[in-house]
């Protein structure tokens, strides 16, 4: 009886392993854009877009890991954000974004955006609000405000409702792949079935590259 038991725990340790190394398929893990978007990715490289909301639990529970699965991309694979907008409440986080990216503040205070409002209960969709936790955190209050009208800002925020809708979006996070491909936990089930997918795409969007040489 025991080897019996034995016997089926096996076939059962096998049949997850299996599952769990399935090939990615389209329409279930991604979806393909059509028609394919452009990028900003230099030759030989591979873009991958994250379309967030920082007042989006979902977005602000991935972050952490999306973080630590951007650190292990090769170089030749570049992560960028934007800010989707499905509704103009969107709007002030957006600006809130790309205020921080013009002063260089982004990347430095991203994820302490989502910690503010998710964990400290900051309402930072209020401008002033915003600008006064930012000068919390050694950013220029006067300069950010500036920023957050500026034009240079406006254009971006522009840009990020332009894109939110070529891409078809209905949700956040959502990240795409090379302007070809969209993926979300939503379709994958799971942060590591994301990342899956993700490494699955990537993958061959280089080797596509490889090949053209």
């Amino acid at each position: 009886m025991h080897r019996i038991a034995a016997a089926i725990l096996l076939a059962l340790s096998l049949l997850g392993a299996t599952s769990g190394a399935r090939a990615i398929e389209a329409g279930i893990d991604y979806v393909t854009l059509s028609p394919a978007q452009r990028t900003d990715a230099k030759a030989g490289q591979v873009e991958v877009l994250e379309f967030f909301w920082y007042r989006c639990p979902h977005c602000a529970e991935l972050e952490p890991e999306l973080q630590a699965w951007a650190k292990k991309l090769p170089r030749n694979v570049v992560l960028r954000r934007v800010p989707a907008i499905l509704n103009d409440s969107w709007l002030p986080l957006t600006r809130a974004y790309y205020a921080l990216e013009a002063l260089g503040q982004a990347q430095r205070l991203h994820g302490e955006v989502f910690t503010a409002i998710h964990k400290q209960g900051v309402d930072l969709n209020d401008p002033e609000t915003f600008f006064d936790w930012a000068a919390t955190k050694g950013v220029d209050r006067q300069k950010l405000a500036g920023a957050y009208q500026s034009f240079g800002v406006n254009s971006k925020v522009m840009r990020a409702r332009q894109m939110t809708q070529a891409y078809k979006l209905n949700g956040v996070p959502a990240l795409t792949v090379n302007g070809k491909y969209t993926t979300s936990a939503y379709m994958t089930g799971s942060h590591a079935r994301l990342f899956e997918t993700l490494d699955a795409l990537i993958a061959r969007e280089l080797k596509g590259k490889r090949g053209k040489r």
